[in-house]
């Protein structure tokens, strides 16, 4: 007889075991399984060196899982989402606007933590949940769907039966292959450095995202690092450039760093190895299928633009929990999956838009239409009612 679960989470990554730790805070059973376990130290190998900033639409989903109290003290906030555009002589911030945290209320836009750092979070709390299992280094490899329920085969040879599956694993998952569900994948030729710096100038809590040819240069604030400001870094650049720099030796890569954030830090000293990432927006057809459902970068992936990812992973999750605990008879169902994916499909297809264009923007080389940028960031971000109403979406706020 197959073992029995509510819920079975394939992935175990930040989504997944942020997925595992909200379902099983609201009650369910959950199993959740990764083929590699998590890496939950910055100096070990494979560790991912990405940090995620959490709007603060996603705080109370945290704190209704039980993980905000001990992440809290780890997160630095974000209260000013700077954009700056340096399209012009290297080097050079030749225009800068700002989105201040203040005009939307009292509490910043948001907290930015290292995705090493919440995996080892959100396991120890996994280990506080009963109803909660994890299984790392055993994947999932079959799916057998019924009206009434999954049956999903491990890689160990193991079968479970679940009345729901999530798919949190990964833009290449299996588990969306194994349920039929297709994708559209869009390629920039795209890669992006991670990586932590610290500076003499302070952050002063600024998430500054800095447009170039190539695309752009984010720092988001980190707690301070050894007495010292501390940034983590995303570069996106063309992929021959990108692998480039990811193989510079110090000393020259702390030149291109320097001209490439226009100094707005004073020299910036990298702390952590170099990671490399491709770049790609791929939307599944799809948010659900029969007793599957799709989230995290298993439904979309989009480039690292305006903090949308996670944050997007985490509206699925909020959808889902909630879904989930207006019926939980229904979990699973077609009616409930059915509704996941009118709810989050028109979101998800135009968030995923909106960032193309914005990297596509950030992209370009010509000297004409650096302007044309340029001229579209100055009008959209000086214009106040323009820039709540961006604020509110890239919040995730919906207006009635």
């Amino acid at each position: 007889m197959a073992e029995a679960v509510d819920i079975v989470i394939s992935g175990g990554g930040v989504a997944g075991l942020g997925a595992a730790c909200v379902m099983g805070a609201a009650g369910f059973s959950v199993l959740c399984v990764d083929p590699t376990p998590p890496v939950t130290k910055a100096t070990d190998p494979g560790a991912d060196l990405r940090t995620t900033a959490f709007l603060q639409p996603a705080r109370a989903l945290l704190e209704d899982a039980g993980l905000w109290p001990a992440l809290a003290p780890q997160a630095a906030p974000l209260r000013i989402m700077r954009i700056v555009d340096a399209g012009g002589d290297a080097g050079v911030a030749r225009l800068v606007r700002d989105f201040n945290s203040t005009e939307l209320g009292d509490a910043p836009f948001g907290w930015n933590l290292p995705n090493w750092l919440m995996r080892r979070e959100m396991l120890a709390r996994m280990a506080e949940l009963p109803n909660v299992t994890f299984r790392p280094g055993m994947g999932t490899a079959t799916l057998l769907t019924r009206e009434r329920e999954a049956i999903v085969g491990l890689t160990d040879g193991t079968r479970i039966r679940a009345r729901l599956v999530i798919a949190a694993d990964g833009r290449g998952s299996p588990m969306r292959q194994a349920a039929g569900i297709a994708v559209r994948t869009t390629r920039y030729g795209q890669k992006a450095l991670a990586f932590a710096v610290t500076h003499p100038i302070p952050h002063e809590n600024v998430s500054t995202e800095i447009h170039r040819s190539g695309g752009p240069f984010t720092l988001v604030p980190l707690p301070d690092r050894e007495g010292h400001p501390c940034s983590a870094v995303v570069w996106m650049e063309d992929g021959r450039r990108a692998l480039d720099l990811a193989r510079m030796p110090d000393e020259t890569f702390a030149q291109a760093l320097a001209e490439r954030s226009c100094n707005l830090f004073g020299p910036l000293t990298p702390v952590t190895r170099r990671s490399l990432w491709p770049i790609i927006t791929q939307v599944a057809e799809r948010m659900a299928g029969q007793r599957i459902a799709l989230m995290a970068e298993a439904a979309h992936v989009v480039p690292p633009i305006g903090a949308q990812g996670l944050n997007m992973s985490l509206a699925d999750l909020r959808q889902l929990r909630d879904l989930a605990m207006a019926a939980p008879d229904r979990l699973g169902d077609a009616q409930m999956l059915d509704c996941y994916h009118r709810e989050r499909h028109r979101d998800v297809s135009l968030r995923a838009t909106g960032i193309d264009m914005l990297n596509r923007a950030s992209q370009v080389a010509a000297p004409p239409l650096r302007d044309i940028r340029a001229g579209g960031l100055n009008a959209l971000y000086s214009a106040a009612p323009v820039r709540r109403l961006l604020m509110d979406m890239g919040l995730g706020a919906r207006r009635q």
